[in-house]
């Protein structure tokens, strides 16, 4: 039966999708579908984040604290060189009439944009003004020009900061910035598994459920406004696996059905009117969509002496739908359109288990997991429509999975073990820059938030 592998957060891949290629090294994987697919790999624009400067004297930590963090964001996108500060002139500009296009297009410098700006404080208000020049083409207006105020705490200054990168990227790459998105995952540090959400660069790590049980597999809806889960619950007077819902805007878990039998692995339909999920009410567990309420539940597979578990919507068109089953024997790859029709089984040239498959924002691009014989579980990535793989993480040593998509299309985060415990870690899509958010306790099945 499948439920020994219902904690698998599978599975995505395409209609006659059999992989003949042989996984190559990430390094190696500067190929075009690859750049195409994930925006990397193409030349850096060049920018430089000069220090915003304190017009106050209370604003000198905020001020130096906003620089940092908007650095920090640009440097992490993937598409951006940032200017070594070591190399910026002398005098930084705060305000418009300040900045000598010729220090910073210097051969020493050489940027293409410079960002700058500046900051004021009071008891109750923190003002910043912030601008983006393009320091190539003097006599353009600013490309940004924004002035954020709110109160003056290292919280709002944080989100500030982030949302003027965001704004940065998302005018020079016209993708959208990643720096004001969540990762929500499942931690134990409480004690017990449950549901805990963190902004993307791992800062303000929390708790958001208290349910004193188990709780796995959290994902974002569309819209980011609610987050689904499987939780232990009492259905009749016995514990096991259910649906939980938990809202951002109330705050809290909000009321869900619940069925008989173990019910796991909620996945939202790409518009969130709808969710797909494993449950043997029926008997075998076998995948059932519902209503987003948990109404209407209506079956869909009909798995004989297997079972049914992680389906995944396609992204872009929401008509097909890809899970995992066990029917053959051991789980393998199904695809099906999205009312049960039409199932096809998608088969891999190499033995092990291919798992925690995820669809690239654009749905161009497939990462997921794979235990090869003799191997640990490694990430990968795929060209569907060429069938060529890159293996991300060729040489750590350790189990590498459930890796999740963030919304730019050029991050995915995951769970490692490669430093002796299970954490979540980020990477760029081509496996550089891997980057470790969690320390404490055994953290796991991260999700990125959709926006």
């Amino acid at each position: 039966m499948l439920r020994k592998f219902g904690y698998f957060d599978c599975l995505i891949a395409l209609l006659g999708l059999c992989l003949a290629a042989v996984p190559i090294n990430a390094r190696q994987g500067q190929q075009p579908w690859f750049r195409i697919g994930t925006g990397l790999g193409v030349e850096k624009i060049r920018l430089a984040v000069a220090d915003f400067g304190p017009r106050t004297d209370n604003a000198k930590t905020h001020s130096q604290q906003f620089t940092q963090v908007v650095r920090d964001d640009l440097q992490f996108s993937g598409v951006l060189d940032l200017v070594s500060p070591s190399f910026y002139p002398a005098q930084s500009p705060t305000m418009p009439s300040e900045l000598q296009v010729a220090a910073w297009t210097d051969p020493s410098v050489k940027a293409h944009y410079v960002a700058f700006g500046n900051l004021s404080e009071t008891t109750s208000e923190v003002a910043i003004q912030a601008w983006l020049y393009d320091v190539t083409n003097p006599s353009s207006p600013a490309i940004v020009g924004k002035i954020y105020r709110g109160v003056p705490t290292d919280a709002q200054v944080r989100k500030f900061a982030h949302q003027f990168a965001d704004e940065i990227i998302m005018k020079l790459t016209n993708y959208p910035g990643v720096a004001s998105t969540q990762i929500a995952f499942v931690s134990v540090r409480t004690g017990s598994k449950e549901v805990w959400v963190m902004d993307y660069d791992g800062a303000n790590q929390h708790a958001l459920t208290s349910l004193r049980t188990i709780s796995l597999m959290p994902r974002w809806s569309p819209d980011a406004s609610r987050i689904a889960f499987t939780c232990y619950e009492p259905y009749n007077g016995i514990v096991n696996a259910q649906i939980c819902m938990y809202s951002m805007d109330a705050g809290k878990v909000v009321s869900f059905p619940r069925f008989r039998g173990t019910n796991s692995a909620p996945a939202w339909s790409p518009d969130g009117t709808q969710l797909m999920f494993s449950s043997s009410m029926q008997g075998t567990p076998d995948l059932y969509v519902a209503d987003s309420n948990g109404s209407k539940p209506k079956r869909l597979t009909f798995s004989g002496n297997g079972g049914a578990t992680s389906p995944t919507w396609n992204p872009k068109t929401g008509q097909s739908v890809v899970f995992v089953s066990d029917r053959g024997g051991i789980p393998k790859l199904y695809m099906m359109n999205a009312d049960g029709t039409n199932l096809t089984a998608l088969d891999v040239p190499d033995k092990g288990y291919l798992v925690d498959p995820a669809w690239s924002p654009n749905g161009q691009l497939l990462a997921f997991s794979w235990r090869r014989p003799e191997g640990n579980y490694d990430i990968y990535v795929m060209d569907p429509a060429s069938l060529q793989i890159i293996n991300l993480t060729p040489d750590s040593g350790s189990r590498n999975e459930r890796p999740s998509w963030a919304p730019d299309g050029r991050h995915i985060v995951f769970e490692s073990t490669r430093t002796g415990t299970r954490q979540i870690w980020t990477m760029l899509a081509d496996g550089s820059q891997a980057r470790q958010l969690t320390t404490t306790g055994h953290n796991e099945s991260p999700n990125w938030s959709p926006m």
